[in-house]
């Protein structure tokens, strides 16, 4: 399918690219300043730019691409495959946001030789550089330009390495010359043009006549016995659908797996932001904001398009039809109907809509690379390669990198098929690493062995259980749930057993880290005791916090976030009364917040 633009469809694509590009230009003299202004702004930013920034990164291209996939096929309900993943997020907040502020690091694999010692730390940090700035980052990228190809192909007629081209070379521009703070500026202005794209996205699609307007959309869906549970944000088909997309994620998921933007104990592009607050109450703010607008503010838009796709392409078949040869066949899948419901778009809004699906491509991509360009620049090259090198030539590396991790991810995104099936493989290679993560901090005996351990057996095992038990054992079915289950358990079993019996972090190291952090906790007493008994106690530079009362706020901001989340589902299907149930629980959740929140920064002994 081609779309005709009009003169004011693309003087809008025009504008906005000559904005981004503007604003990396004029922040490039202070980005190339330093390695700390090139890749965290010179740690000064205030929230609610970073805030702006998560959300506006999070706001991938394939995102709404991905939510169309899991309504397509297992109805709003599916993607409690990633809003299971708020309680992570929270615990974030309230916990970790804090911690990595106080660690002043660059990047958040500094970590590594902060928590633990010897060799070992220096591997450990040297090895994740390469394995997630590099590998993973490229895969992720990968991803999103994925859904750059099948937008491109379905909305544009190109083929899949001309919009892989044309994205690249537009994003790679602002990226390598901006820097950080030339990102964070990009994202505030990205983020409003996609949330205006997405808003009026799915104001034209529920106009069309085959939906009928949003009563035309609930009552033909209701009307459908095979697609009336597709609009419940908590209707399911059946056990099955209950167990893998909600108790699974529910219970061992959010706690045990590491996936990019919601990473138990923070970790990536969104500590890169916290590294670059202000102080610590900004960075808490910054990731309290990015966690509600994520996933209480953002869905809806999406979630409607979704849903009246159902009607325009009932199935894989018409969206083959609507595509034509431009993409190829293993590549039209449920996902492209995302970019195929915006074709139908009014003159204006339809150049503002690819405008703003530019805008998402570009924030996710421009933060990708310029934060896996930080972990090469500063974990790789700086720390074993150049320890003497210059900030002149440290930005100028920050530069090449980037180029380089752009051009790899493109090339690999002409080899994926779709959305789903890339945010399976991310979840599966971290599988049983999350507990981890997020223990390191508030437990002495986790050491650099339990990470390197955690990190090889995670990804051996989901190579078994994704790939090579069914090659070996093709009589045992193992199901969805159990693929998930079983590498967390076994992962975590191998990490712990190397805690207990692996080499030990040096004293010296772990009172330093509690001097230097003070996490709180009973984690840290043996550690606090054996100072006292050799008379060189730990003084700590910062109040511990109190955990249970951290946890206490995570859960009801939770619960806030999941009303809200829910009641804006009700509100938008006319089910005023339960509507007003969820928004009354918010009042009553948030004023728990604030309480807590209170209590917590209180002095604590």
């Amino acid at each position: 399918m081609n779309i005709q633009l009009t003169g004011l469809d693309w003087t809008i694509i025009a504008v906005f690219f000559a904005v981004t590009l503007i604003i990396g230009i004029v922040v490039a003299k202070v980005s190339s300043k330093s390695e700390e202004e090139f890749f965290i702004g010179g740690r000064n930013m205030p929230w609610w730019l970073l805030g702006f920034s998560m959300v506006a990164t999070t706001f991938s291209t394939d995102t709404p691409n991905l939510v169309t996939d899991f309504v397509r096929q297992s109805g709003v309900f599916g993607n409690w495959q990633w809003w299971a993943m708020l309680p992570t997020g929270m615990l974030t907040v309230f916990l970790y946001a804090k911690l990595w502020r106080r660690s002043g690091t660059v990047t958040d694999l500094e970590f590594y030789e902060m928590r633990y010692s010897g060799k070992l730390a220096a591997f450990l940090r040297g090895f994740r550089a390469v394995y997630l700035g590099f590998f993973f980052n490229i895969l992720v990228m990968a991803s999103v330009s994925l859904a750059a190809i099948k937008i491109g192909g379905s909305m544009l007629n190109l083929s899949p390495w001309q919009s892989v081209s044309y994205a690249m070379i537009a994003t790679v521009l602002f990226s390598a010359i901006g820097g950080f703070r030339g990102v964070l500026l990009t994202d505030f202005v990205l983020f409003i043009v996609s949330m205006a794209g997405a808003i009026g996205a799915a104001y034209f699609c529920l106009q069309l006549p085959e939906v009928g307007g949003l009563s035309g959309m609930i009552e033909k869906l209701s009307a459908n016995p095979e697609l009336a549970d597709n609009m419940g944000v908590m209707s399911y088909d059946d056990k099955e659908d209950l167990l893998n997309f909600f108790i699974i994620p529910f219970a061992v998921v959010w706690w045990s797996i590491w996936y990019p933007g919601a990473e138990p104990g923070g970790g990536g592009y969104l500590v890169q932001r916290m590294l670059a607050a202000k102080n610590e109450n900004h960075a808490v703010a910054a990731t309290l904001f990015f966690n509600v607008a994520h996933y209480a503010l953002r869905p809806w838009p999406w979630l409607l398009v979704a849903l009246a796709s159902l009607l325009v392409y009932p199935d894989i078949e018409s969206i083959r039809q609507a595509v034509g040869d431009v993409l190829p066949d293993a590549q039209i899948k449920d996902d492209v109907a995302y970019s195929l419901m915006l074709t139908k778009l009014p003159a204006g809004w339809l150049g503002l809509t690819l405008a703003s699906l530019a805008a998402a491509y570009m924030s996710t991509i421009s933060t990708h690379l310029n934060w896996g360009s930080s972990y090469i620049v500063n974990d790789v090259w700086k720390r074993f390669v150049r320890p003497q090198a210059s900030a002149r030539e440290l930005v100028w590396m920050g530069r090449l990198s980037t180029v380089l991790l752009m051009v790899l991810a493109g090339i690999f995104a002409l080899h994926l098929s779709n959305a789903v099936a890339v945010f399976q493989i991310m979840l599966s290679i971290g599988a049983g690493t999350g507990l981890l993560f997020m223990l390191r901090w508030f437990w002495w005996r986790i050491n650099a062995a339990a990470e390197i351990v955690a990190m090889i057996s995670s990804f051996i095992f989901a190579c078994y259980f994704q790939i090579w038990h069914h090659q070996i054992f093709s009589d045992i079915i193992l199901e969805s749930w159990e693929k998930t289950v079983y590498p967390v358990i076994l992962t975590t079993i191998c990490w712990m057993l190397a805690a207990f019996f692996g080499p030990k972090t040096s004293k010296e190291k772990l009172r330093e880290f509690c001097a230097k952090i003070n996490p709180g906790g009973p984690g840290w007493k043996k550690v606090i005791r054996d100072a006292e008994q050799d008379n060189c106690p730990v003084v700590p530079e910062h109040p511990a916090q109190n955990i249970a009362l951290g946890v206490v706020a995570a859960v009801l901001s939770c619960f806030s976030v999941y009303s809200i989340l829910i009641g804006t589902g009700d509100f938008i299907y006319g089910k005023f009364q339960s509507g007003m149930i969820y928004a009354l629980v918010v009042v009553v959740t948030m004023i728990g917040v604030i309480i807590t929140w209170k209590k917590m920064n209180r002095k604590v002994n």
